[in-house]
């Protein structure tokens, strides 16, 4: 975590203005690579070309000749050319008619059709660097010579507009920077982003799989995978107890009533599966969300002000029909469990119900080392009709997280358009061991879904009031959750959290017997440990062992029997030394019980 005292605005401010600075330097790299493309193929079609959060992408269409890595050199080669005549991007203004003639006469049809996009009365920019011409809004910077550092990266088909009816095209992706040492940076970084891939390293270690059968973006937890998740659940309900919340469990379904009354049916349509028919009229859905179903519990009794506040727990499994192109790993799935709560509160209990579940959240973080994350206020775009609600309320509830977030130091900034349709919210985003932001735990503040379901509890007056909902997610999913872990650690997990925490290495047979009660102890003390009894040499144990990223091995030779010690190596850290067997049983034991790092 930042130092609080730090100017949080300011670095906010000056991270934005280098933001909009690369983007400039993308947008105008994207046009750069056109222009080459155009050189060397100048039968290609154009579409669109724009900046991305990596990079910069561009569309062709082009009959003749498939992209491939191998034509990267070759195009690079003509972009170095139009940076180094360094011309100028400058800006024009055609009306409509200008515009489709334009482009009529050099046989762009994606581009004739993208006027029509253009909303009547509005300018119709282009921006001309050299010959090269474009329909564009910009910002560009001043000259080509302006992009020092740039890169492609790959080629993929993507569908005019993206609809699967229309035209494939050809998508070149690359990325730009400031200069040649960001942008060597960010090739290491990514070099050492797919050493980490979450579904490399998960097939490796036997953590989840993915089958057809089952279907895509739906994980299937191995025995491994299956422990991490537990520990993480343990971990989470510890919490829980100790902090006052109740679990609660709900069904996979629900009436499809309940969700229109949320606003989830209509909000969420086109993400969900389709309802599924019951008997006469009836329809349910597959779960987007367990909060309508917790809004049920609460709703089942009569609530008073003195059972406030009431909060709610759940791992609940909930649906989402991803597109098969957006499907990632564990990172992006179609069902996920949600460790999910939410607390029912009066108005005066809002704000410390959102600071102790803010402390919930760093807690989580802390234990796993999580500490270099900023907040996100998310705010409702005033401008738009996706949110719900009393705009008083909604201003109440984003004073009052801008000012939790101010007073508690979290190093944050407001992000207008970024709140849940029913609440602004807190989200953490938060930076891996490589400097990857992902964005991960959340807290909501909703006083919509009590209007909507009527909710109520009798207060001190003896009239009727209306609660306020707090939702929260630290984990956010564990789907995702852990494979953002297994990237973060790189396989590599904390003794605690690892699936395998012992494996026990008998150098010859003799030592098997003292091998094998090493190993009872230690399951019997609650580790998990296992005895290697393969007759490959020592040598080929500790690779073996390395290279399943066992967290620590016990090697036991003819000394270390006659002596009742083990000879202690760790994963990465190598040989320790050997100990009496007592104080390392005891060591680890501890570590594990304090979740040490």
């Amino acid at each position: 975590m930042q130092d609080p005292k730090q100017p949080v605005e300011r670095k906010t401010l000056d991270e934005r203005n280098r933001m909009t600075e690369l983007q400039r330097i993308r947008h105008s790299c994207a046009h750069i690579m056109a222009t080459a493309v155009l050189r060397l193929w100048p039968e290609a079609l154009l579409d669109i070309g724009p900046p991305t959060d990596e990079g910069f992408y561009y569309d062709f269409d082009l009959a003749g000749h498939r992209f491939a890595p191998e034509d990267f050199p070759k195009i690079e080669e003509e972009m170095k050319k139009v940076v180094k005549e360094n011309q100028t991007f400058e800006k024009s203004i055609k009306s409509p008619d200008e515009a489709r003639v334009f482009f009529e006469g050099r046989n762009q049809k994606y581009k004739v059709e993208r006027l029509a996009d253009i909303p009547e009365g509005e300018p119709i920019s282009f921006y001309q660097n050299g010959e090269f011409i474009d329909l564009c809004a910009g910002p560009h910077v001043m000259r080509t010579g302006n992009v020092k550092a740039f890169k492609l990266l790959r080629v993929a088909a993507a569908y005019y507009r993206g609809n699967e009816k229309n035209p494939q095209l050809q998508r070149i992706y690359g990325t730009a920077f400031s200069n040649k040492t960001e942008l060597d940076g960010w090739i290491q970084a990514q070099e050492e982003a797919r050493k980490r891939d979450h579904r490399k390293i998960g097939k490796e270690m036997g953590l989840f799989t993915i089958s057809p059968l089952v279907g895509p973006g739906l994980i299937l937890w191995m025995p491994k995978g299956g422990i991490i998740r537990t520990e993480l659940g343990n971990l989470m309900q510890e919490e829980l107890l100790k902090r006052g919340y109740s679990p609660v469990f709900t069904p996979h379904i629900g009436h499809v009533e309940l969700y229109k009354i949320s606003g989830h049916f209509p909000f969420y349509k086109d993400s969900q599966y389709p309802t599924i028919k019951g008997e006469g009229q009836e329809e349910y859905l597959l779960k987007p969300m367990n909060c309508p179903h917790h809004i049920q519990i609460y709703a089942a009794e009569p609530r008073s002000y003195r059972d406030l506040p009431i909060r709610l727990a759940e791992f609940g499994m909930v649906y989402r029909y991803e597109q098969s192109g957006e499907l990632s790993g564990m990172t992006r799935v179609r069902g996920f469990c949600q460790d999910d709560a939410h607390l029912f509160c009066t108005p005066e209990q809002v704000e410390h119900e959102v600071r102790v579940t803010v402390e919930l959240v760093q807690h989580i973080f802390s234990v796993l080392g999580l500490t270099d994350y900023r907040v996100q206020v998310s705010l409702r775009d005033p401008k738009s009709d996706k949110y719900t609600g009393d705009p008083q309320r909604w201003q109440q509830a984003e004073e009052t997280l801008q000012r939790v977030a101010k007073e508690m130091g979290l190093p944050h900034q407001t992000v207008e358009g970024e709140a849940a349709f029913y609440g602004p919210k807190l989200d953490f985003m938060v930076k891996d061991c490589i400097g990857r932001e992902w964005q991960l735990g959340t807290v909501q503040l909703d006083y919509n879904l009590p209007e909507r379901f009527q909710l109520e509890y009798v207060g001190a007056d003896n009239q009727r009031h209306r609660p306020v909902m707090i939702h929260r997610a630290p984990f956010g999913s564990f789907e995702r959750f852990v494979g953002i872990l297994i990237e973060h650690f790189a396989g590599n997990f904390p003794l605690w959290l690892a699936p395998e925490q012992v494996r026990v290495l008998p150098i010859g047979d003799t030592q098997i017997e003292y091998a094998q009660a090493v190993t009872k102890e230690l399951v019997a003390k609650g580790v998990r440990a296992e005895i290697d009894r393969s007759g490959d040499k020592i040598g080929g144990k500790i690779r073996n062992a390395e290279l399943a990223k066992v967290h620590t091995m016990f090697i036991i030779g003819q000394k270390e029997q006659d002596a009742g010690a083990v000879a202690v190596r760790v994963h990465g850290k190598g040989y320790l030394g050997a100990k009496p067997k007592a104080d390392a049983i005891a060591q680890l034991v501890e570590d594990i019980r304090v979740r040490r790092l």
